[in-house]
């Protein structure tokens, strides 16, 4: 696979880069190396793997639910910059 300047200028804009003209072969050379690597990784036989969505083992990381004592509502509000009713208070964050 060949990379060419306008592949590169493409992916530059995609991403929203700005790329030197005198770095412009070096990444040339870099993508078309990755890419040819990645032609390397298609003929590798896959037909007896398994598809896997995580690659280490995954197990339930749910805990069971108890009841415990929460924060008194003094408590919390202890620190508050604004409070109003037992509520914080907080600027409007949106506009009419």
């Amino acid at each position: 696979m060949k990379v060419t300047k306008k592949d590169l200028e493409n992916v530059a804009v995609l991403s929203r880069l700005s790329i030197p003209e005198e770095q412009q072969d070096t990444y040339i050379e870099q993508m078309d190396a990755i890419l040819t690597y990645m032609d390397n990784l298609a003929e590798v036989d896959t037909d007896d793997v398994k598809p896997t969505t995580y690659a280490l083992p995954m197990s339930n990381v749910f805990r069971e639910d108890e009841v415990k004592p929460s924060l008194d509502r003094e408590a919390a509000l202890s620190n508050a910059p604004l409070k109003d009713n037992g509520y914080f208070k907080v600027p409007k964050v949106l506009e009419d």
